[in-house]
């Protein structure tokens, strides 16, 4: 099971890559999305897939018992998802605010477009 998680990590970050690469912004947009998810199955990977015992503590002892799951890797998953949804809608605002200022989704006619409200330079001699 954790080889064909390990394998679809890696097309996730493969098509991550090729998507953030893009000239058109929502494509990069979509590429940091999918580079997130891909970020989340690794850490989901590295926590160990097996059936362990909760990591509950019993009544008595101070430490979990040998062979109880480690609740860290969840934790910080759950963390992760948060910002990165936190990140995309900040992303995709930025995106939209782009385009309606520029009127370009491609960055090649972002870089030579200019705003229609912004100031010209003084004429100088």
């Amino acid at each position: 099971m954790e080889i064909a998680l390990v394998g679809l990590v890696t097309l996730f970050f493969a098509v991550a890559l090729y998507l953030i690469l893009s000239k058109s912004i929502i494509r990069m947009l979509l590429g940091v999305v999918v580079l997130g998810n891909a970020v989340h199955l690794l850490i989901f990977t590295i926590g160990r897939l097996t059936t362990e015992i909760p990591p509950i503590i019993p009544a008595g002892t101070y430490v979990p018992l040998e062979g109880s799951a480690n609740p860290l890797p969840q934790a910080l998953i759950l963390t992760a998802i948060v910002i990165s949804f936190a990140l995309f809608a900040f992303l995709l605002v930025l995106g939209y605010r782009a385009y309606e200022e520029l009127d370009a989704d491609n960055t090649d006619n972002m870089r030579l477009a200019e705003p229609e409200d912004a100031p010209r330079p003084p004429f100088s001699y």
